[in-house]
């Protein structure tokens, strides 16, 4: 069986700060290749996600790795020892001439590992975002292998060119995550019935940050939970190893992974193989400290094992998980605009394609469109609001009075507690960035950010405790919102003080 790394690194733009290897925040798509040989030779992380899903891409990485850093393959070989994995467009979203062009990227540096004697093929997994149907996943290898059945004397593949893709679906939407499991049993089926063989392994991926700005924290949190149960039972009945990923950034409403905090993350998530490694994670903090928790994070996240979810205990949550999920879409929904308006002045920090048109797609809640996931949740923190809060305070309260329809030995609180294990420490870390004096500015206007003084009312009764900065720095954080919202009000651009409250939190969003 192939090496599982732990550690995914990935090119999401959530970093604040300068990375350490570069001379300012903005990263460029020619400069992502050093990326991504520092982060298997200086940082120690085991794969790196190429990504080809709404932005730029440098089509001959292979290539640049290859020539560039030859002494450091040959000694730790893509494919054997480390692993670079595209994120292909998704054809349902984007042209299919892109996901053709990353095709001939995988056939192609296959056929140069066999020239410069490396071992091949280098590239030989890929993610499908956006996942849906088990369909959908092979018509990805389908089209991969009529493509390299070509026989034309100038692209015909070598004998020992790369034949057939594994795929790895990313989930990204609290239903799929939960119903994961059937996906991939239409999916055994139909890969055998198409390829006459079983894959030997699958990498089921699950968001964590997509289901959380369209239904909230809680509820993202509990489907994941579920889906690492039913994978457990989906290896034990087909006798298939799973080794499930997730992609977690620093902030807790997209992960909560920091390198401080791993111990926490690996018992909250157990059950993940791989978690992505987000550029907030790598930029900023020590590098010293980054090292040491890829480290905890390659030695801890094989240990690990789902709690399995009894059927009458996911009939409960996934009652609190509506519940939870409806309080948080109907205040999102009123409050969009504000979140779009200061979406629009948060720094760029990679070269992402547009997300209109030909090119593109947005993210929505509802009948509203959104930012995606970084910019939404730097839009709230820059606020003062941390999106985690959203809709949660009401859902503890409703949650508190529901009476369980299964004869459960716990009450819903303390179910909801037992699968979501960090609640409680991920409210008081949100908490602590809390602008109440600008969000009481913001409730004179709209009966929406009423909801939230709400929530946060009843967080503060959950936890016993009062929401409010606690460190110097987040007491700077505080009083930066103060300026981001006076700007706001003043038509000036906030950019700088939403990157200085942003460097203060370690994460951009």
């Amino acid at each position: 069986m192939r090496k599982i790394p732990a550690t995914m690194v990935t090119q999401h733009p959530d970093h604040a700060s300068t990375p350490y290897w570069h001379a300012e925040a903005f990263i460029s798509v020619k400069e992502e290749t050093e990326e991504c040989y520092r982060s298997f030779a200086e940082l120690g992380a085991g794969e790196y996600k190429w990504d080809w899903e709404g932005k730029l891409v440098d089509e001959a990485v292979v290539e640049r790795l290859f020539s560039g850093y030859y002494d450091y393959f040959s000694r730790h070989p893509l494919g054997k020892e480390k692993f670079l994995t595209f994120r292909l467009p998704n054809p349902k979203v984007e042209t299919e001439f892109r996901l053709g062009r990353a095709f001939m990227g995988i056939i192609s540096a296959s056929g140069l590992a066999n020239q410069v004697n490396l071992p091949l093929p280098p590239l030989f997994e890929v993610i499908l975002p956006m996942t849906q149907s088990a369909k959908e996943m092979i018509a990805v290898q389908a089209a991969f292998r009529e493509l390299t059945s070509l026989q034309h004397p100038l692209l015909k593949l070598s004998e020992e060119g790369i034949r057939h893709i594994e795929l790895i679906p990313l989930f990204e939407d609290v239903d799929t995550i939960v119903n994961s499991d059937k996906i991939l049993e239409t999916y055994l089926n139909l890969h055998e019935a198409m390829f006459a063989f079983k894959p030997r392994y699958l990498r089921p991926y699950v968001a964590r940050s997509d289901p959380a700005l369209n239904a909230g924290i809680v509820p993202t949190v509990l489907a994941i939970k579920i889906a690492l149960s039913h994978y457990r039972q989906f290896a034990e009945r087909h006798q298939i190893a799973l080794y499930p990923i997730i992609g977690c950034a620093a902030l807790p409403f997209r992960g909560g992974l920091t390198p401080s905090n791993v111990p926490q993350f690996a018992q909250e998530y157990a059950g993940i193989r791989t978690t992505t490694i987000q550029s907030a994670f790598r930029y900023d903090y020590d590098k010293t400290q980054v090292i040491k928790g890829i480290r905890q994070l390659e030695e801890l996240l094989p240990k690990g094992k789902p709690p399995a979810v009894l059927a009458k205990e996911e009939k409960m949550l996934r009652v609190a998980m509506r519940e939870f999920a409806q309080y948080y879409k109907n205040t999102i929904e009123q409050i969009a605009p504000i979140v779009n308006e200061v979406a629009s002045h948060l720094p760029r920090r990679r070269e992402r394609v547009l997300h209109v048109g030909l090119f593109g797609y947005s993210r929505g809640v509802g009948k509203v469109k959104l930012p995606r996931a970084i910019g939404f949740t730097a839009a709230l923190y820059s606020l003062g609001v941390p999106p985690e809060l959203i809709g949660t305070g009401r859902g503890l309260q409703k949650v508190k009075s529901l009476k369980s329809k299964v004869k459960s030995e716990k009450s819903p609180i303390e179910l909801l507690e037992k699968y979501y294990l960090n609640l409680k420490s991920d409210l008081q870390r949100a908490g602590r960035y809390v602008n109440k004096n600008v969000l009481a500015k913001l409730a004179k206007k709209s009966a929406a950010w009423q909801e939230v003084e709400q929530d946060i009312k009843e967080i503060e009764k959950y936890l016993g405790e009062e929401l409010k900065p606690k460190t110097a720095e987040e007491k700077e954080h505080h009083n930066m919102v103060g300026r981001i919202y006076n700007c706001l009000q003043a038509d000036l651009s906030a950019k700088k003080f939403i990157t200085q409250a942003a460097v203060l939190r370690r994460s951009l969003g």
